[in-house]
């Protein structure tokens, strides 16, 4: 194989593929991406960890010669960063060797074969439908920070994807750590009719987040089955993220959703979190709860910490129900708070043990629920 790639093109690549490679690796070839250059120009890099697998096309300036080969992911990437901008990156192999050339600059890199490269099969993947690629990077916002990070409940570590019909057809995302959970809702695609209800890994949520941070204006191709799913985004070349999904049932969380909650709070999100920040600020690891005192049209926050002292804030709020306190987490309060962009937030309550619900407001496609801790 001989290819020559601009180093922005290839750094750009190679930033996406490399994340998805583990740094610690038992088997040598999953620490290396496979390059395949092909005689129409174009050169395709791809990275796997087994569950999650990334290709990228990118137009090359040159390609000599047709070939493919597998180099090491975070090896060729740090290359890459440190040629100087605009230069052209030769890649030539020969002898189980890759040489990479720019400039004045030249690298002997140990190759693998490319048979040995694990390829994730796909399978038949029945249901296909298109997203915008803003919905799905907002969809990913507003719900990812919810995913668990407990292994041992491994069925919630991922966001769950399933389709509903209420009023009219929906596609809801949800995900839940047992403290707080959180639910985007968007109008069902077409083609999403029937499909399966799949829970995306955490990691493959991260890197397709990333992946959509450079293809946010186009859409993005949804293929699925009940154990794979497969994202197809634009751009140059296209890149293409398959991953499979979490074997494991997702728990029933509507049931978890309060209806009957009869307290309004009303305040706004931005005061509201600073001042949750400020009083948490001498909160320790084992008093992270933040008291919170409703009373006519205030909130008195409060924390206070055994080694620490205490700290206070009122923040000004519309509430007519009777005064209680009721107190949370407030790490988890304030993840809620900085996915609300309007200029309200609505805390439906019901007493000091119950959860709470917190939307923007009731046409807010974005609903939370948060689980108390005594204060």
């Amino acid at each position: 194989m001989k290819a020559t790639i601009e180093r922005a093109k290839l750094l750009r690549c190679l930033s996406h593929v490399q994340s998805v490679v583990e740094r610690r690796n038992t088997i040598p070839i999953l620490s290396n991406v496979l390059i395949e250059a092909s005689v129409d120009g174009l050169v395709k890099i791809m990275a796997t960890d087994l569950d999650l697998q990334v290709i990228e096309s990118l137009d090359a300036a040159s390609v000599e010669t047709a070939g493919a080969i597998t180099v090491s992911a975070h090896l060729l990437f740090d290359i890459a960063r440190k040629l100087p901008d605009g230069s052209q990156v030769s890649l030539e192999t020969a002898d189980n060797r890759m040489t990479v050339k720019a400039g004045r600059s030249r690298f002997s890199l140990p190759t693998l074969p490319r048979d040995d490269f694990p390829v994730i099969v796909e399978g038949d993947l029945p249901t296909s439908f298109e997203i915008p690629a803003k919905t799905l990077a907002e969809l990913i916002d507003r719900t990812r920070f919810a995913i668990s990070t407990e292994e041992t409940r491994y069925y919630l570590n991922g966001i769950f994807l399933h389709v509903s019909e209420e009023d009219k057809p929906v596609l809801k995302a949800a995900a839940t750590d047992g403290h707080r959970l959180a639910r985007f809702t968007i109008p069902r695609p077409d083609g999403a009719e029937g499909m399966p209800d799949v829970i995306v890994p955490r990691k493959a949520v991260a890197e397709l987040r990333k992946l959509l941070e450079e293809a946010l204006d186009g859409n993005v191709e949804v293929d699925l089955s009940a154990s794979k799913i497969r994202f197809t985004l634009g751009g140059e070349g296209g890149m293409v993220l398959t991953s499979k999904l979490i074997d494991g049932t997702f728990p029933d969380y509507s049931r978890v959703i309060p209806t009957g909650n009869d307290k309004l709070l009303k305040l706004d999100p931005k005061s509201f979190y600073e001042g949750v920040d400020r009083v948490a600020t001498i909160a320790t690891e084992r008093t992270r709860a933040v008291k919170m005192a409703l009373d006519a049209d205030k909130v008195t926050l409060s924390v206070t910490s055994p080694d620490n002292g205490t700290a206070a804030e009122e923040v000004s709020a519309d509430y007519r129900s009777e005064p209680f306190e009721i107190g949370f987490n407030a790490n988890y309060l304030k993840d809620i708070l900085g996915q609300i962009d309007g200029d309200t937030v609505e805390l439906h309550l019901a007493d000091a043990g119950a959860p709470t619900l917190i939307r923007q407001d009731e046409k807010s496609p974005a609903l939370y629920v948060l689980m108390p801790m005594r204060v």
